[in-house]
């Protein structure tokens, strides 16, 4: 008897998700500091869900899906609470292909994100691999790197 191995078939990630302390303040971050788009907004009250919305990056390959602070969603580790520190977890940032990481950084903090590691150029690996990225904490707090697009 023949068994059939079944794949998992991943495509890719097809979003990110963050809950943000303040929505409308996130949401205006990631459009203009790093101009996402908001393709839709949702609510779903057996979530307690008021304010959700998917935001696309230019590309429209990069979805970041946006919820309120009070919304009941499975998440990793314990909530952050109003002015608690971030406690870290299995996830420790996501980055974003840019093609100008200086811009992108630059357009960061000029929204209200703070610096984490500024722009730096090294080589990564062997065979090395020239990489270009930096790293900020976010207004609410998530750690985004910008990375240039050819690394690999």
């Amino acid at each position: 008897q023949s068994q059939e191995k079944t794949m998992a078939n991943v495509k890719g990630i097809a979003h990110i998700a963050i809950q943000a302390e303040d929505f409308e303040k996130t949401a205006d971050f990631y459009i203009n500091a790093l101009e996402f788009t908001e393709v839709y907004r949702w609510s779903l009250p057996q979530y307690n869900l008021e304010k959700a919305a998917m935001l696309a990056s230019n590309d429209g390959l990069t979805m970041i899906e946006l919820f309120d602070s009070k919304a009941e969603i499975a998440g990793q580790g314990r909530k952050r609470g109003p002015g608690d520190e971030i406690v870290k977890g299995a996830l420790l940032h996501f980055a974003l292909r840019v093609d100008d990481v200086q811009a992108a950084y630059d357009s960061a903090l000029k929204h209200g994100a703070t610096p984490c590691i500024p722009p730096s150029t090294f080589e990564l690996g062997h065979p090395g691999k020239t990489v270009t990225n930096a790293l900020v904490y976010s207004p609410n707090g998530e750690v985004l790197e910008f990375l240039a697009t050819t690394i690999f």
